[in-house]
């Protein structure tokens, strides 16, 4: 029998092969979905109206929209399966190269807006389980609150009107870097590595203080469920029995909190740190909009203003697949977490 990484490795692929009737799925429900919206793409893409009938049927052939809806869907799963996920009509190129070319600004900022929602969180929830009922734990709760309470366009908004144009700190919030900084070579697509591995930490700084406020208009509204997650778990953690009897036989305080308590309380801060991730990557279009970044999200909800439905889907099944892998990360995380949990 298989042990160790080996038989780690058969059960994440079980998991992934248990995954593919969902991801058929909804690559069969986005396609429906597209069809029955309201607009015509071929008389949009055709420069509206008022275009004339041969070259509306012109684009609507070249988009395959003259053929049933049941061939299409054919024809698009065929692609699918041969790694084609169309042709954009806004951009002229493929939809794969556009979603390769644009996804590592999402999840740098992604995992930029992470990082900073579990270093504020994590403490803020510990923080206010250890003193339960008093003024840390309520000033806590109502910080989370703000945090839900305010969307993230309106807080990004805030820190532009603060930071940019009051205090001048930040830098002018078009993009992933300023016009005056050379781009670095794209080896990982992911500017703040690109610039240390190229040596140029001038231009390292520059794409930091560019990502700074959007990541920080993303980490405030995440914030709010990680903290109460952590709180509620330290507060069960806490309450056991193996706490008492680590403290009964004489170990610090400290230790007791940090190597008992929040080991056993970070489970469900792992889950809902997975759930927080894949929802933040596919829901950050505000804050890509606010800050002209140039990630899917944004990529995707253009191509839907416009009936582009290549991009919408090929977004949708990108999605998707990040869903199905971060759940599988998770469920390794939590083996590492807790050697008792089985990824199966």
């Amino acid at each position: 029998m298989k042990t160790g990484l080996g038989a780690t490795m058969v059960r994440a692929g079980r998991r992934l092969l248990s995954s593919l009737p969902a991801l058929f799925g909804v690559l069969v429900f986005t396609f429906l979905l597209m069809r029955v919206l309201p607009g015509d793409p071929a008389v949009f893409f055709a420069s509206g109206p008022n275009a004339g009938k041969e070259e509306i049927e012109l684009i609507r052939k070249q988009m395959g929209l003259d053929k049933s809806v049941p061939e299409q869907l054919v024809f698009y799963l065929s692609d699918i399966g041969r790694g084609n996920l169309g042709r954009s009509m806004m951009t002229g190129q493929p939809v794969l190269k556009d979603l390769r070319e644009r996804l590592p600004a999402s999840l740098e900022l992604t995992f930029t807006a992470l990082l900073i929602a579990l270093i504020a969180a994590v403490p803020l929830g510990v923080v206010a389980a250890l003193r339960p009922g008093s003024a840390v734990d309520h000033g806590v709760r109502l910080f989370c609150a703000l945090g839900v309470c305010v969307p993230t366009f309106v807080s990004g908004l805030l820190l532009i009107y603060v930071f940019y144009y009051l205090l001048g700190l930040a830098p002018d919030p078009t993009g992933r870097i300023d016009v005056f900084t050379s781009l670095p070579p794209s080896r990982t697509g992911f500017l703040s590595i690109d610039f240390l591995l190229a040596g140029d930490f001038e231009g390292w700084w520059a794409a930091c203080k560019q990502l700074i406020l959007p990541a920080v208009s993303m980490a405030l509204f995440v914030i709010a469920p990680l903290a109460r997650i952590t709180r509620a778990s330290m507060l069960v953690s806490l309450g056991s029995d193996f706490v008492r009897t680590a403290r009964s036989v004489g170990l610090s305080w400290h230790k007791v909190v940090v190597t008992y308590a929040l080991r056993n309380a970070i489970l469900p801060v792992i889950t809902i740190a997975g759930i927080v991730f894949s929802t933040m990557l596919g829901a950050n279009v505000l804050v890509e909009k606010v800050f002209s970044w140039p990630g899917v999200a944004s990529y995707a909800l253009d191509a839907l203003l416009s009936s582009d439905y290549a991009p919408v889907q090929g977004f949708v099944l990108l999605m998707a697949g990040i869903f199905v892998l971060v759940n599988l990360i998770v469920d390794v995380c939590y083996g590492i977490a807790d050697p008792r949990v089985s990824i199966e």
